[in-house]
């Protein structure tokens, strides 16, 4: 089982990856650096959130592990 501060610190790490990209398709989407900014913010919190839910309910789940 992994723990809370793990899944979030994965998450984190996850989200600074996707902020990035965001922001540099929001940029080349929009032609706006503050635009593409905002659309990378906002999308990243929704993301970071999310994930963190999914790996909680996934550490939970005991299908497909393998327990020696």
């Amino acid at each position: 089982m992994e723990t809370r501060r793990r899944s979030i610190l994965k998450a984190m790490i996850w989200n600074a990856i996707g902020l990035a990209v965001m922001a540099l398709v929001g940029v080349v989407a929009t032609g706006s650096l503050e635009t593409g900014g905002k659309m990378a913010v906002i999308n990243t919190g929704i993301g970071l959130t999310l994930y963190v839910i999914y790996e909680r309910v996934w550490s939970k789940v005991r299908w497909g592990r393998l327990h020696v």
